[in-house]
């Protein structure tokens, strides 16, 4: 996938933070890129500000954590870009609290999203993907190899997509799909209702993630990074 040209990726919770990151920085590689968010509005909106050309931008709603939206909205893609080349998993959610604190509510919506979610999208993709000898790209987390207090459903969500994520590179490789996992540091991004800011100066930064995305899928196929581990060089005070 040397030429992203005209290639069609798909994005989770693209419509701000890490995924719009990537899919603008996609769309300047001249590939044609789907958003989705929970919210129809949101997702439109952040179409219409990646770019003013509608074949090339493609917003849709879908709750990652049900399957019925995350095949509706596959074959959504497909009908409009005719093929799918990426599947990029972002879309996640964050709740941080004790386990004495933490509501069931709270566990079950990070699980349902963070992981079944990403599952969701996997499955509605896989036969699409085939079709282009594909490459799927989760958004995981640090937090999926170092525990933290009050992390016990995020910790949960993002060390079991990282155990999901290497077994599934072991299913699809044979299909010629490629699987990464990206697991980042500090981000400047919304993600648990942050409000990016000049502070935020020292973290990686969307476009940082978009062009790692970038990176992977312009490397030839024969090398395969199945977990990349990305930080602030320098970690704020």
């Amino acid at each position: 996938m040397n030429s992203l040209e005209n290639k069609v990726a798909y994005i989770t919770g693209g419509s701000k933070g890490i995924g719009y990151g990537i899919a603008e920085t996609l769309l300047k590689a001249g590939m044609k890129v789907a958003i989705t968010s929970r919210n129809a509005g949101s997702a439109k909106k952040a179409a219409q500000s990646l770019s003013n050309d509608d074949s090339k931008v493609l917003a849709l709603q879908s709750d990652v954590s049900d399957a019925e939206n995350e095949n509706k909205a596959v074959a959504a893609v497909i009908k409009k870009f005719g093929r799918l080349d990426v599947l990029i998993a972002n879309a996640g959610v964050g709740h941080f609290a004790s386990i004495e604190d933490i509501t069931i509510d709270e566990w079950h919506e990070t699980i349902d999203t963070n992981l079944t979610g990403v599952f969701n999208s996997v499955k509605a993709s896989i036969d699409a993907l085939k079709k282009t000898k594909g490459y799927i790209i989760t958004i995981a987390s640090l937090a999926g190899t170092n525990f933290f207090k009050d992390g016990s459903a995020y910790n949960a969500s993002k060390f079991g997509l990282v155990g999901f994520s290497q077994a599934i590179m072991l299913d699809l490789r044979q299909y010629g799909i490629k699987v990464t996992t990206i697991m980042p540091g500090s981000v400047a991004s919304h993600f648990n209702d942050h409000t990016p800011s000049d502070d935020d100066a020292w973290k990686i930064q969307p476009e940082d993630i978009g062009e790692l995305v970038e990176d992977l899928l312009k490397m030839n196929a024969r090398a395969l990074p199945s977990k990349v581990e990305i930080r602030p060089t320098i970690p704020g005070k």
